[in-house]
């Protein structure tokens, strides 16, 4: 289903329902919703990340999209185990009424400094304004879920929220048009003047400084988007093996680029599987018990190391993919040419894109941890 879509959408820059609601009949998009409730149970970010590879393979739009609402559901399902709450929206979820989009990205600055502000009003409700961007998934979503900025007597904090998307004031950008990723939905979403009662919102940290609270979040919500790395880089290599099989390559330049490209897998899984079984490992000492902030920063240095290893690797695999295909693969119409325009996507996503992750990696190495 996801391969039949994958390429109309990508043209024509629209997301697919249909895909979506494949997903979501198979109970993929209610993965994390607790078995009891009528979801699949998982608990494992390997096995998360893994999921997000084996959709990528297919449609990374759909990966990265279906990425955003796991990673939300995945906080609601543990809340819900450590107080009973939310489980109205997780029932919602596992029975295809709710969709979740995700958002901490906006223009001019980082996670850590939004611009989008919560700011009380006289009627005892918050406002909240901003712009955000690359909100993935919004225009088939139910539901938003982002950080922004709350200043009150004791400070100056990162809060997040959770809205209904058709909340007044929220209004859809329409603007995504990008070289990659062409049918995420990645649009812009402005907030006029949204009113948001206090309790659904939720301060995480201190603004323009890292937390542990911070660093676990945004490491955990975007290690398995290094699994859409994979998923690519494997779906390329593919199409390289079997065009080379169909066409009796004997060349051993050939030979060669398809071993280099297998290397190359080899690299991309070996990483993300023991990054991730170290998350899981990593989780389960902690549970209940909060990690130091140093520990913290040594999670998200293993995010960011895994991220720059396997995003590198992945690109140079569909660069070779498309070396043994030839020309045709510069066609628009041939499929490597989306798996390179969506490979190359992967380096801007935050945090840890190439400008910041190798100076950051450095300074933890060196227990000169950054503050923000």
């Amino acid at each position: 289903m996801l391969v039949e879509h994958a390429a109309a959408s990508d043209r024509a820059g629209v997301m697919s329902s249909a895909s979506f609601e494949a997903l979501e009949a198979e109970g993929v998009l209610a993965a994390f919703v607790p078995a009891t409730l009528g979801g699949g149970g998982l608990a494992s970010v390997h096995d998360w990340a893994l999921i997000i590879a084996e959709l990528a393979s297919y449609d990374a739009s759909v990966a990265i999209a279906s990425n955003m609402h796991l990673g939300v559901s995945r906080g609601m399902a543990l809340a819900y185990a450590q107080s009973g709450g939310g489980e109205q929206a997780l029932r919602a979820i596992a029975a295809a009424r709710m969709r979740i989009c995700a958002t901490a990205t906006e223009r001019g600055t980082d996670n850590l400094h939004p611009h989008t502000e919560a700011v009380m009003h006289s009627d005892g409700n918050y406002r909240i304004n901003g712009t955000k961007m690359f909100v993935t998934m919004s225009p088939i979503a139910t539901h938003l879920a982002m950080n922004l900025r709350l200043r009150d007597d004791d400070g100056d904090h990162i809060a997040s929220t959770m809205l209904p998307i058709h909340t007044p004031g929220i209004v859809q950008g329409e603007d995504w048009d990008a070289l990659g990723m062409r049918a995420s939905g990645s649009q812009s979403v402005r907030f006029e003047d949204v009113s948001v009662p206090p309790g659904a919102v939720r301060i995480t940290g201190p603004w323009g400084q890292w937390s542990v609270a911070s660093l676990l979040q945004r490491a955990l919500a975007n290690l398995p988007l290094v699994g859409a790395s994979l998923g690519i880089a494997e779906s390329a290599t593919r199409i390289a093996v079997e065009v080379a099989q169909a066409e009796a390559a004997n060349d051993a330049g050939v030979h060669t680029l398809i071993a280099e490209a297998q290397l190359e897998l080899v690299q991309c899984r070996a990483v993300l599987a023991q990054t991730a079984a170290a998350v899981d490992v990593f989780l389960a000492e902690h549970a209940g018990k909060p990690p130091s902030l140093e520990e913290a920063h040594g999670f998200m240095q293993s995010y960011m190391s895994a991220k720059t290893l396997v995003n590198a690797a992945a690109i140079r695999c569909v660069n070779k993919a498309m070396d043994v295909v030839g020309g045709r693969s510069f066609s628009a119409a041939n499929t490597l040419s989306r798996l390179y325009r969506d490979v190359r996507a992967a380096p801007f996503m935050q945090p840890g894109a190439p400008a910041q992750a190798r100076s950051y990696i450095g300074r933890v190495a060196l227990g000169v941890l950054p503050e923000r």
